[in-house]
């Protein structure tokens, strides 16, 4: 028998059959992408490799082994940690709201001895994971039916308000958006669909009118009206849009930077990287990252669309969706499509917890794509 066909049991498949179906493609992308934000944070900090440039660089360094370490797990490990995962981030939400740490006006940190963690980007990965798990063991005719909505839909409330209370609208949207778009990838049939589009674009305009706290408003004027403001709320955006527009097609050169060398470009290690990167390389820079951007998508779909099992398929094509999401809103941000949220982007903004996540959630991404034939059980019991 072919030794690349995987047994019933997948944990008997041999160590250097693992290792040759590590998808090193996926790898060299994941390396390119986090390559140009060290490039990027020693540019923006005159030419130096502090503070943030070779931290940057060691964190996804140990990080690219950690990915790899949890791709070769027993498939079953991540299924039998979905739901305790869930919770735990919940409980560290639960925290944040008792003992968090307040950094600029909001609560969104737990200080863990010298490590300052955010629950929120955690509970991105868990809901991915929990959901994958709980419809790997629906059949699909109760998948695709409303009866059924009921416990997802409760899995996605609770931590989306529990990250608006911090409050942290951006990151609420990215966990609402890959819950919902996750129960819709599982099978959910459009008549819901359509139901569910209408109560929520009800209850959105009911929250923009009622619900938005005083700096989200103002963050939604700005964005309607940058010039209104240009020294205070407006600021942001403005100079934004300036860096952009002065990098023209190829950019200033690499150090060339003027406005994020002379700290007009605001947060622009985290929040307007990607502003900072086409100041410097131009249209032809930004454009490359967002070519690099897609084909790390699609070589995760097609990973996802490879699985044989639902676990897999949601678990991938959840993770990939939740990458997406950091990328368009981050994008759409600087550009100033949608007002300013605070998302970072992934694997090029400086940031601990979200790079965490994100390899995090590329080990799964590899896991499945070693482990996409496995023959996975199906209880509905807490752990397996």
């Amino acid at each position: 028998m072919n030794e690349f066909r995987v047994a019933r049991i997948e944990r008997t498949i041999p160590f250097r059959v693992k290792i040759a179906r590590i998808n090193w493609m996926l790898v060299l992308l994941l390396c390119l992408a986090a390559m140009t934000g060290v490039a990027v944070l020693y540019s923006i900090a005159d030419g130096s490799w502090t503070p943030r440039a070779a931290q940057h660089g060691v964190r996804f360094g140990v990080l690219l082994l950690v990915m790899l370490g949890l791709a070769l797990i027993d498939i079953r490990w991540w299924m039998s940690l979905a739901y305790p995962t869930y919770m735990i981030a919940i409980l560290l939400l639960v925290g944040v709201e008792l003992v968090g740490v307040k950094v600029m006006g909001a609560q969104r940190w737990l200080q863990l001895g010298p490590v300052r963690l955010q629950p929120a980007e955690i509970m991105k990965l868990a809901l991915v994971l929990a959901l994958a798990r709980y419809y790997h063991g629906l059949a699909i005719e109760r998948a695709t039916s409303i009866r059924h909505l009921a416990i997802p839909a409760l899995m996605i409330a609770a931590p989306v308000l529990l990250i608006l209370h911090q409050p942290d609208l951006g990151t609420a949207m990215l966990v609402g958006a890959t819950g919902v778009a996750m129960v819709f990838l599982a099978g959910l049939s459009w008549r819901v669909i359509i139901i569910g589009g209408i109560t929520g674009l009800i209850g959105g305009i009911a929250f923009l009118i009622f619900g938005l706290h005083d700096y989200q408003r103002a963050r939604i004027e700005t964005f309607l009206n940058p010039e209104s403001d240009p020294l205070g709320a407006g600021y942001h955006i403005l100079q934004s849009k300036i860096a952009l527009g002065s990098g023209g097609l190829t950019g200033k050169g690499f150090l060339g930077g003027t406005q994020s060398h002379l700290n007009f470009l605001p947060e622009k290690q985290t929040d307007f990287v990607f502003t900072a990167l086409g100041e410097e390389f131009g249209f032809i820079g930004t454009l490359s990252v967002l070519i690099l951007y897609v084909l790390i998508l699609m070589t995760g779909m097609m990973i996802a669309g490879r699985s044989r099992h639902t676990f897999g398929r949601l678990a991938t094509a959840g993770v990939c969706v939740t990458f997406a999401l950091y990328v368009l809103v981050n994008i759409s941000m600087v550009i100033g499509l949608i007002p300013v949220v605070g998302v970072p982007l992934p694997l090029i903004s400086y940031g601990g917890t979200v790079m965490l996540t994100v390899m995090i959630g590329f080990a799964l991404v590899m896991n499945m794509h070693i482990y996409r034939d496995a023959e996975l059980p199906t209880g509905r019991g807490f752990f397996l």
